[in-house]
């Protein structure tokens, strides 16, 4: 993940580093970035005030308690000034351009991180912006959910080498970027959807091709007593995401047998 360090003012020869997918980071930075996390959980103190007077905008276009909070708290503990705006807070819904926008927040900010709805929104925000840009969810990712998850799952075992992950549900936005990390960080994900509810073919054969020098391993399936079948982990989630309420009916007859239950849950490790 970009520090200050990386941010560059406006027509500086390279431009700042973004966090907008997991793929950003490469297997290197990925395995640079859990090390990093786990000496901070374990010992935070060296890191407080690391960034003081630093200032960080928050834009949440959607709702959220966890990201909020915890990228709040993060921005605190290392002496950050957190400055949470929220859509109706922005000139954006009042025709100024995304363009505009990133360049503005640059002359104040030391960096953005967004919660909203199209990746598009996030990936123009970086390409106006002069400071780093965290994406903290899109409706086609979430990078920093994927890497608290990756970074859990290795807390739990001890290394990612050759663990199984199944995941049951939909193959949108968190799917998608453990599938990422999945390629990245070298283990298996297991994906079980119904038909129709499967993640991006392009994305699965990108994370297939990287997965192939770091030893990790992308199925899908429709099939979730294969997907879960001897995995260490099974990973579910909701099957109506923000903005999909319209579609709640369709959802729940779709995912009817995608429950993750005591049923489902014999066919996996002891230990899961």
């Amino acid at each position: 993940m970009t520090t200050l360090t990386t941010a560059l003012p406006p027509g500086s020869a390279a431009p700042p580093r973004h966090f907008l997918t997991v793929d950003d980071l490469g297997p290197g930075g990925l395995r640079s970035l859990l090390d990093l996390t786990g000496r901070l959980k374990r010992d935070p103190e060296p890191f407080r005030g690391r960034l003081a007077g630093g200032r960080v905008g928050m834009i949440f276009h959607k709702p959220s308690t966890r990201t909020r909070v915890s990228f709040e708290s993060a921005a605190w503990t290392l002496g950050m000034l957190p400055s949470v705006l929220r859509a109706d807070e922005l000139q954006l819904g009042r025709g100024e351009t995304v363009a505009d926008t990133a360049r503005t927040l640059s002359l104040y900010l030391d960096a953005i991180v967004v919660r909203t709805f199209a990746q598009a929104v996030v990936e123009e925000l970086a390409a106006d912006a002069s400071i780093p840009v965290i994406n903290a969810l899109t409706n086609e990712h979430h990078p920093c959910q994927a890497l608290a998850d990756v970074m859990t799952l290795e807390e739990e075992f001890g290394s990612l080498a050759g663990i199984q992950v199944a995941f049951v549900g939909d193959g949108d936005n968190v799917c998608v970027s453990l599938i990422q990390a999945a390629a990245l960080g070298g283990f298996e994900i297991r994906v079980a959807t119904p038909p129709g509810y499967e993640p991006d073919q392009t994305i699965v054969d990108d994370a297939r091709a990287r997965a192939t020098a770091t030893g990790g391993s992308i199925v899908v399936t429709h099939d979730p007593a294969e997907a879960v079948r001897g995995a260490a982990a099974v990973y579910a989630d909701v099957w109506t995401s923000m903005g999909k309420e319209a579609e709640g009916d369709a959802r729940r007859r779709a995912f009817a047998g995608f429950r993750v239950d005591a049923s489902l849950m014999a066919g996996a490790s002891r230990a899961a």
